[in-house]
C-alpha cells in the first residue's frame, strides 16, 4: 500500500519513510503543502500522513482543500500541539485521526493499520479479508497484516518487502487485473521504479517461494497483453463474498468475457463524451433561441476542445474534426451570423450521430517491450491520458500523468522523465504550457519535449521552437501517432543493448569486425560455420545480422533468403559484407533480401554508422 508523508523536517521524514518502508509500505514524500496537494491530486495513495505545521500550505488547510475536492482516502494528522482546539480544527477539516508528537512507531503503525482497515471496509474492495482478525486469505494461505507474516498452514513463507507488497495488492483486489504500469504506480515512486522486467522477476519469485512453502496451486494468473490478477482459490477453499452476494470465484470467471482494455476505457468515458456533447447541444439551443450566455459558450468551447483532442484516440477521427470545427466557431467573441448558427447546429448533430456509431478499429500497437523509458504527459483530458497510460506498455514506455502544470512541476521535482508530452492549453488556469517550457529546458536542456496541442498558429510554433521543444504535434492525433512521435525523440539507449550476429568463414575478419563494434556497447556473436546459422539464430535472437556474401557450402545469399522466408524472423535487419561491388552482385544481394551492403575492405566508421543507424531505425 502507498503512503504520502508530508513533513518539512527532512530528518523526521526520512526516519518515517524508513520505518514505514520496513513495514511493507511504498512511500512518497513532500516537504510543503503545495507539493503535497499536487502529488495527492496526481497519484493514488492509500493514506496521507500529514504534519500540521508545514510551509506554503499548512496541514489543516491542505486537509480542508483535499476534502473539498472530493478526496476520500484516510488522512492522519501529526501534531506537536494536541490542544482541544487544534484537534477539533483537524477533525473539522476532514482528518480521520491524529497522533501527537513525539510518538512511538508502534502506535503510529497501529493507527495507520486501523485507518487502512476502515478505508478498505468502506470501499468494499477487501473481499478476501477475514473479519475476525487482520488477515487476508486465499484458500489456506494467510497474510497477517499486523505481523507481516505469510503462512501456508503452519509453514512461514519468507518474502521480501516488495514481494509482500505485491502479494498484498493482489489479495486486496481479487477481481482486478493489474498492468505492469499500474503495479509500478502502486508500489514504487516515480523516481525509483524499475523496469517491467523487475515486475516479472518478483512475480516469478513469489510463485517459487509459495511453491517451496507447500502451495501447489497457482495463485497469480498472467493475463496476456494486460498484466496479472489473482486466480480463483481452489474449489475446496471457502468462497468470500462481497456485499452483493456474488462470490469472488464466480466474479473471476466473468473476467474471461471482458472486453479489451481499450474498449473498457472507451466504455468508461463514453458517458463523459455524451455529457460533453450535451453541453454543445445546450449551446446550440441557446444560439437558435438567440440567447447563448457567455458562460455557457466558454464551457462549451472547453468541452469541444477536449473532444477534439481525444476522440480520434478512441476510434472517432471524424468526431475530432467535428469537435475542432465547433471549437473554432465557439471562439467567436462577436454575434454569430445566421450561417454560423446553422453550421454549428449541423456540427453538433453530426457529432451526436458520430458517437452513436461504432468506433473505427485502430492500428494495432507493436508487441510488448521492456518498459525502459519514462514519459510525463501533461494534459487535462482524462479520457486521452487514461488511454495513453493503458497502451503505453505495448510501446515499452512508462507513462505518468500530470493533469495540470502544478502537478507537472511536482513530478519533475521528484524525478526528471525521459520525455515530456505537453499540452499548451489549460482552461482552468491563466498560465499555459509555454510557461513550463523554459523552466524545464533550463533545468534539463537535453530533455526531449513534444508539444501536443490544438493550437496551430505560426506564433505558437515559433514560441515552441525557440523555447527548445523537439517536436510539435497537432491535436487531434491517434495514440499510435502520439507514441511514434515519442519514439522518434527517445534517447537511443536500446542500441547499447543490441546484439549483432556476424557470419563469416574467416576468423580474422570476424575478430576485426567484432573489435570495431564492441566498443559501441554492442553484444557481438560470431560464427565461422554457416551451416550452424539457424541454430545460432534461435539461440541468440540477434537484433541485426552481418553476413559475408561469399562463403563455401552455404553462401550469404542463401542465408539471407532463409531468413526472409521465415514468418518470425523475416523482418530482421541484414547487412551483407562483400568485395563484389558490381551491379549484378549487389542486385542479387538486394533481391535475396539484404537491407544494405558494406564493401571490403571494411572501414570502421562506415561499419559502425551503418550498423547503429539500421538498429536505431528498427527500434523507432
Amino acid at each position: 500500500m502507498k503512503i504520502l508523508i508530508v513533513e518539512d523536517d527532512r530528518l523526521l521524514s526520512a526516519t518515517l519513510a524508513k520505518v514505514l518502508g520496513a513495514n511493507h509500505y511504498a512511500i512518497d514524500r513532500a516537504f510543503d503543502g503545495e507539493a503535497a496537494l499536487e502529488l495527492a491530486t496526481a497519484v493514488e495513495y492509500d493514506l496521507i500522513l500529514l504534519d500540521v505545521q508545514i510551509p506554503k500550505l499548512d496541514g489543516i488547510s491542505l486537509c480542508r482543500k483535499l476534502r473539498s475536492q472530493g478526496y476520500r482516502k484516510p488522512i492522519l494528522l501529526m501534531t506537536g500541539n494536541d490542544s482541544d482546539a487544534d484537534v477539533v480544527a483537524g477533525f473539522d477539516a476532514g482528518a480521520d485521526d491524529y497522533i501527537s508528537k513525539p510518538f512511538a512507531t508502534e502506535v503510529l503503525l497501529a493507527r495507520i493499520r486501523t485507518l487502512l482497515r476502515r478505508s478498505q471496509a468502506v470501499a468494499g474492495t477487501d473481499s478476501t479479508k477475514n473479519p475476525s482478525d487482520n488477515t487476508l486469505t486465499w484458500g489456506n494461505l494467510c497474510l497477517d497484516l499486523d505481523s507481516g507474516r505469510i503462512m501456508f498452514g503452519q509453514q512461514v513463507i519468507p518474502l521480501t518487502a516488495k514481494e509482500y507488497n505485491l502479494l498484498e495488492l493482489f489479495l486486496r483486489n481479487p477481481d482486478r487485473i493489474f498492468s505492469r504500469s499500474a503495479i509500478l504506480d502502486r508500489l514504487w515512486g516515480f523516481e525509483d521504479a524499475p523496469s517491467d522486467r523487475a515486475i516479472n522477476t518478483h512475480i516469478k519469485d513469489i510463485r517459487k517461494k509459495l511453491k517451496a512453502g507447500g502451495l501447489t496451486a497457482e495463485i497469480i494468473d498472467t493475463v496476456y497483453g494486460m498484466g496479472y490478477r489473482l486466480k480463483p482459490p481452489p474449489p475446496s477453499a471457502p468462497s468470500h463474498t462481497n456485499n452483493s452476494g456474488i462470490s469472488s470465484t464466480r466474479k473471476q470467471q466473468f473476467h474471461g468475457l471482458e472486453q479489451s482494455a481499450i474498449d473498457k476505457v472507451l466504455n468508461r468515458f463514453r458517458g463523459t463524451f455524451n455529457q460533453r456533447v450535451a453541453v454543445l447541444d445546450q449551446a446550440k439551443t441557446g444560439l437558435l433561441a438567440g440567447n447563448l450566455e457567455a458562460e455557457l459558450q466558454q464551457v462549451a468551447k472547453n468541452e469541444a476542445h477536449k473532444m477534439a483532442g481525444s476522440l480520434a484516440s478512441f476510434g472517432y477521427p471524424e468526431g475530432s474534426k467535428l469537435a475542432r470545427s465547433a471549437e473554432h466557431l465557439l471562439r467567436n467573441e462577436r454575434c454569430f451570423t445566421s450561417e454560423e448558427i446553422i453550421q454549428f447546429s449541423e456540427l453538433v448533430t453530426a457529432l451526436q450521430q458520430e458517437l452513436a456509431s461504432p468506433p473505427v478499429t485502430s492500428t494495432a500497437a507493436p508487441a510488448p517491450a521492456v518498459l525502459s523509458h519514462r514519459v510525463l504527459v501533461v494534459d487535462d483530458d482524462p479520457a486521452l491520458t487514461e488511454r495513453l497510460k493503458i497502451e503505453s506498455e505495448a510501446w515499452g514506455l512508462r507513462v505518468k500523468i500530470a493533469p495540470n502544470l502544478a502537478a507537472a512541476r511536482s513530478c519533475i521535482a521528484l524525478s526528471m522523465p525521459d520525455v515530456l508530452l505537453l499540452d499548451l492549453t489549460f482552461p482552468e488556469t491563466a498560465e499555459d504550457g509555454l510557461t513550463l517550457l523554459p523552466e524545464v529546458t533550463e533545468r534539463s536542456p537535453n530533455l526531449p519535449i513534444i508539444v501536443f496541442t490544438g493550437r496551430d498558429s505560426l506564433a505558437d510554433r515559433l514560441a515552441v521552437s525557440r523555447l527548445g521543444a523537439k517536436q510539435f504535434l497537432h491535436k487531434p492525433a491517434t495514440t499510435e501517432e502520439i507514441f511514434r512521435a515519442i519514439s522518434r525523440v527517445l534517447p537511443k539507449t536500446k542500441t547499447l543493448q543490441a546484439k549483432v550476429l556476424i557470419v563469416d568463414d574467416d576468423e580474422a575478419v570476424l575478430a576485426h569486425l567484432s573489435s570495431l563494434l564492441k566498443p559501441w556497447g554492442l553484444e557481438v556473436i560470431t560464427l565461422t560455420e554457416p551451416q550452424r546459422f539457424w541454430e545460432m539464430l534461435l539461440i541468440t535472437s540477434p537484433d541485426l545480422i552481418l553476413l559475408d556474401l561469399s562463403m563455401p557450402q552455404v553462401s550469404g545469399l542463401e542465408l539471407c533468403q532463409v531468413v526472409r522466408q521465415d514468418v518470425q524472423w523475416g523482418d530482421l535487419p541484414i547487412l551483407v559484407v562483400t568485395a563484389h561491388t558490381d551491379a549484378d552482385s549487389l542486385q542479387q544481394a538486394f533481391t535475396a533480401g539484404a537491407d544494405d551492403f558494406i564493401t571490403k575492405p571494411v572501414l570502421g566508421p562506415e561499419l559502425v554508422t551503418r550498423v547503429l543507424s539500421r538498429i536505431d531505425r528498427t527500434n523507432m
